[in-house]
């Protein structure tokens, strides 16, 4: 094997043959009065709620266009809530206050849908198209194009000359970092190249500028034996301290063993959302704890941030690549650093590697104005 030939394996990942492929592409645009006045309300007896026949009309508008250009899972969020997506053998969708997540298998779930209260004026109108099929990562681009297409048709037929889209194209890859250990023998090798790269090698060219987030969160579940680890006081006003201390502390060492710099922990019930900012900043907004990132900065630390009143089912870790994580072939070193450090997380913490699950999503996204 030549030199270099060894240099590209070093920066291949080696992900489970039984991993997840997700993308799903979201596009957001305000809700203007011109937008509202494009389809003024028809005159019917009786009351009808303000925005019925505005969400109404423009929804079927899109649905329409979705179906002629054959894209079966496209759903229409006049709601104002955080859209996520995750991986279920059963198709369902779940509301909180802050969210609307859905869970379908991309391989034999389709839907159109529509979500809005009728009464209430969003601030914005979110587009989210779910990506459908067996091979979703070498498809993405042809995905990505076949959106930009239809993004380019409503445009054209609401006839808004300063209607912009916020077009967010998220991918991830999902599995079990202790797979090998369950019988699962084979892998895929992924280089992780970023998302323009990897378009560009298919002829799709994405806007130059353009913003990304490259990122992992791992969930490391809370057992009793992880739990007889730390001298636990359920009568303190903080029982769960010992414990997340410990876990921290181990976080904390691993992570500056593989030279891994841009990292959280989360252990306070809240869903850690990653996005990009100009300055860092971590706080909560109701359910969820915000990692506000400049991946173009200096790595900002690790952080860790727990409720030691309440026990949590999952630890999250949080591994965020910054420029100097992106190698002369992509992502899959980074990755790699963070297998590692888990692995050596989960031995001090005496997890059992045939039976606990270490669930692992690497996620690519990207984001730009079109």
């Amino acid at each position: 094997m030549s030199i270099i030939r060894k240099r590209s394996a070093s920066h291949k990942a080696y992900i489970p043959a039984n991993a997840r492929d997700n993308q799903y592409i979201m596009a957001e645009f305000p809700l203007s009065d011109e937008l509202i006045n494009k389809f003024p309300r028809e005159k019917v007896s009786g009351q009808q709620p303000p925005y019925l026949h505005f969400y109404q009309t423009l929804s079927e508008l899109f649905f329409k266009l979705s179906s002629e250009l054959e894209i079966t899972n496209s759903l229409f969020i006049a709601n104002d809530k955080l859209a996520r997506v995750r991986y279920s053998q059963e198709m369902h969708q779940w509301q909180t206050n802050q969210q609307i997540l859905f869970y379908y298998n991309p391989s034999y779930h389709e839907l159109q849908k529509s979500f809005f209260d009728p009464n209430v004026r969003a601030t914005k109108i979110t587009l989210l198209f779910l990506s459908t099929g067996d091979d979703i990562r070498y498809n993405a681009a042809r995905f990505h194009a076949k959106i930009g297409l239809l993004l380019g048709q409503l445009k054209q037929a609401l006839a808004i000359e300063d209607l912009h889209f916020r077009l967010r194209d998220h991918q991830h890859l999902t599995y079990d970092l202790n797979a090998r250990k369950k019988a699962v023998i084979n892998s895929q090798a992924h280089k992780l190249r970023p998302i323009p790269v990897r378009y560009a090698s298919q002829n799709v060219t994405i806007d130059n500028d353009v913003s990304a987030m490259t990122y992992a969160v791992v969930n490391i579940p809370v057992s009793n034996k992880l739990l007889k680890q730390a001298e636990i006081d359920h009568n303190s006003a903080d029982p769960y301290n010992p414990l997340y201390t410990l876990i921290a502390d181990t976080f904390t060492l691993v992570t500056k063993q593989y030279n891994l710099n841009n990292g959280a922990l989360i252990a306070n019930g809240l869903v850690p959302i990653v996005r990009q900012s100009e300055e860092e900043t971590f706080r909560r907004s109701g359910e969820l704890q915000v990692l506000g990132v400049n991946p173009e900065s200096p790595p900002f630390g690790i952080v860790c941030k727990w409720d030691a009143r309440e026990l949590v089912d999952n630890i999250q870790l949080v591994f965020i690549a910054t420029k100097n994580d992106l190698g002369d072939y992509g992502y899959g070193r980074f990755l790699n650093q963070i297998e590692q450090a888990v692995r050596l997380m989960a031995f001090e913490l005496a997890l059992a590697p045939e039976k606990d699950e270490v669930i692992v999503r690497f996620h690519q996204h990207i984001a730009y104005n079109c």
